[in-house]
């Protein structure tokens, strides 16, 4: 199978039964050639840095009942909370210190946070922190909705597809959500002039090899500024509380062969990795990733925002957090920097 991954670092891209076949290689096969090759990938635009983006969970409210989501509408055991304005910009200002220079508003879809309070949120954390980014991650919403909070000052927008399968999508989400929708976002997002951040959770209920493929079909013709994948993970209040967990070593080699499909992305190593595996973050890194995402959220309200079981760093302070992953980045041989970390432009290094 190295042809096709030589051909994926060359080209960019692989037809559909291509994807299949390098996606059902075993991991013993294929992972250090594709780790190798997703490393000297990454390389020329980003060397040896990692971009940190500090995470801030504003709300585990949602009016959307996803049947692999901890935060579900219809999960009557958790417990819900709403940070206020001023819980949001103090987040800020603590992760501001640290060094963050990217913060990332990410929500259940919450309707007390409508269009102006999320313009105001934005304005205001524009006016404070100027020299930083400021990334959202609220779920569906209308075109309008979206070019309000761009014109506002938000930079970036993640907006997970889960899957480019239609049949699939509807495996994993009630009747009453759209794939069709979904799409239309990401697309929205695209012409609005965003920072565009997809992605999908490895191994989730019903996916196959070619559901995967459908997926990297899709992210090369989005060509998206940021893909976040993760391996799926169960949570004890949703029907899928007995799905088995994804597997570490395919999501590893996903990362790998995003990398090498579109080589300037912004890949998370997300915090699922972490979960999956103690040195999960590290791997993730190591397979071509470049961005992490430390928790600037208060403490006390960590523990609420469970998309899955088990989550890590749930009683950290944003300070322990983010000096825990900056040695953990030093100790594979790359350094943490304090910038904004903007998607780099390919054009730039032809």
């Amino acid at each position: 199978m190295k042809n096709l991954i030589d051909k994926l670092g060359e080209k960019h891209s692989l037809t559909k039964e291509e994807w299949i076949s390098l996606i059902q290689q075993p991991y013993h096969e294929v992972s250090s050639y594709a780790f190798e090759k997703s490393q000297k990938a990454r390389k020329p635009y980003y060397q040896n840095e990692i971009y940190i983006r500090g995470l801030i969970e504003f709300t585990n409210i949602c009016t959307n009942d996803c049947f692999y989501c901890g935060i579900r509408r219809s999960n009557s055991q958790a417990r819900r909370y709403r940070l206020s304005s001023d819980q949001i910009l103090k987040s800020c200002e603590t992760g501001y210190k640290l060094g963050f220079r990217t913060f990332v508003l990410q929500g259940g879809e919450d309707p007390f946070f409508n269009d102006d309070r999320i313009c105001k949120i934005i304005t205001t954390m524009r006016s404070e922190f100027p020299d930083c980014a400021i990334t959202l991650s609220i779920g569906e919403k209308s075109y309008e909705s979206y070019l309000s909070y761009f014109q506002a000052g938000a930079n970036r927008y993640l907006l997970r597809h889960e899957t480019a399968n239609k049949e699939h999508y509807g495996k994993l989400h009630p009747a009453s959500m759209s794939f069709e929708n979904r799409m239309r976002c990401l697309w929205d997002l695209k012409r609005i002039g965003y920072e565009t951040g997809t992605g999908f959770m490895v191994g989730s209920p019903g996916q196959t090899s070619e559901c995967l493929a459908e997926d990297m079909l899709f992210i090369s013709s989005l060509q998206p500024h940021m893909i976040g994948i993760g391996p799926y993970l169960p949570h004890h209040q949703t029907p899928f509380a007995y799905q088995t967990k994804g597997s570490l070593e395919r999501t590893l080699l996903m990362i790998a062969y995003l990398r090498l499909m579109i080589p300037h992305a912004l890949i998370p190593s997300t915090t699922a990795l972490g979960t999956i595996n103690e040195k999960g973050r590290e791997l993730g890194i190591l397979a071509g990733a470049n961005v992490i995402m430390p928790n600037l959220s208060p403490v006390e309200v960590r523990t609420d925002y469970m998309l899955y079981d088990n989550k890590i760093c749930t009683g950290e302070e944003a300070a322990e957090c983010f000096y825990c992953m900056e040695q953990r980045m030093n100790s594979i041989g790359c350094q943490i920097v304090s910038h904004r970390g903007d998607c780099k432009d390919p054009l730039d290094f032809c």
